[in-house]
């Protein structure tokens, strides 16, 4: 016969998984953040930090207690209406489209009910992603730093470096929405009296092609506008400007860290962070209708001494105390 001690033993080693199994299937499923991106994922390690940082300050962790699905059109922004319906499909908690326009766009066209939270360059009420910046109404609000309304800002600085210039050019994306950037850009032109050729690109074979092609038409100086597909290959940017003794200002310190001549701009690794506190907030609860789309406050200005010297250019005192930064 058994003795009783080596049975209530024998029972309990039996039935101890039974508990934490249990106690398991009473958890409640982990929320899953979808994360829509036009770009790749490599050249944004830093921004992929700033945003779960902001996740981390209102109390969420990937991996212990929230989840993140990455969908990546890496720069073929055709892609992203089915990797946004894919999310959809997927019933995530909340869908953040951070760095353009174009990824909070086709989210929005995939979802009516699933909160969106955007970080994007233009004007979201003109895109028509909210009614207003502090009631956005719907599912969907976010972070606007109205990088598209400088355009003529960062041609007067850039003038100011090369005031003898008379030929400048700007790189945009290939994309409608990209359009009133172009217009504020020729506003600027017409005002400091001169002309600005404007060269699209969709990929980065389309990159190389402009630089060659503003070569052949002598342009002087070059106005880079925001957008995933710029900021994937800033260095390329960088490189190419550099090897044609092009100056170049462009939207984000980024730019001016890869080598790149000056910057002006928002700080993008804020806007991901803002982005993740954000999608903590409505997993918490809160209503994407009830949370006011934040605007960029704080724009810096980076000049990279070293490429200005490469470039044989000399930085007016004037816009280097101006500087937030310089790069030795």
């Amino acid at each position: 016969m058994l003795d009783p001690r080596r049975r209530q033993f024998i029972t309990l080693l039996g039935g101890a998984p039974a508990w934490p199994l249990a106690a398991r299937a009473q958890q409640p499923a982990m929320p899953v953040i979808g994360f829509l991106y036009a770009g790749s994922p490599e050249p944004i390690a830093h921004l992929l930090a700033a945003f779960r940082k902001g996740l981390t300050e209102t109390g969420y962790v990937e991996g212990q207690n929230v989840a993140i699905e990455f969908r990546w059109a890496r720069n073929e922004t055709g892609r992203l209406p089915e990797l946004a319906a894919d999310l959809v499909r997927r019933q995530v908690a909340v869908i953040a489209a951070p760095g353009s326009s174009v990824a909070s766009i086709a989210a929005k066209a995939a979802t009516s009910s699933i909160p969106i939270v955007f970080s994007m360059g233009g004007d979201p009420i003109q895109a028509g992603l909210v009614g207003s910046f502090n009631q956005p109404g719907g599912n969907v609000t976010g972070i606007s730093s109205m990088n598209t309304e400088l355009g003529s800002k960062r041609l007067g600085l850039l003038h100011e470096l090369v005031p003898n210039a008379e030929r400048f050019a700007t790189l945009v994306i290939s994309n409608p929405i990209y359009q009133p950037l172009v217009e504020d850009l020729q506003v600027g032109a017409t005002s400091i009296g001169r002309r600005v050729d404007i060269f699209y690109a969709s990929t980065s074979h389309d990159i190389d092609a402009a630089f060659a092609r503003m070569v052949e038409k002598r342009i002087e100086a070059i106005v880079l506008t925001p957008g995933p597909l710029f900021n994937n290959n800033r260095v390329q940017l960088a490189t190419l400007a550099a090897r044609h003794v092009l100056p170049a200002i462009y939207s984000s310190r980024e730019f001016a860290e890869a080598g790149g001549l000056m910057s002006y701009g928002p700080s993008i690794t804020e806007e991901f962070r803002q982005t993740g506190i954000y999608c903590g907030r409505v997993l918490k609860g809160e209503k994407p209708a009830d949370l006011p789309v934040m605007r960029a406050t704080k724009f810096e200005l980076i000049i990279n001494l070293q490429t200005a010297r490469a470039l044989g250019l000399d930085v007016p005192p004037t816009l280097l105390a101006r500087a937030d930064e310089v790069i030795e």
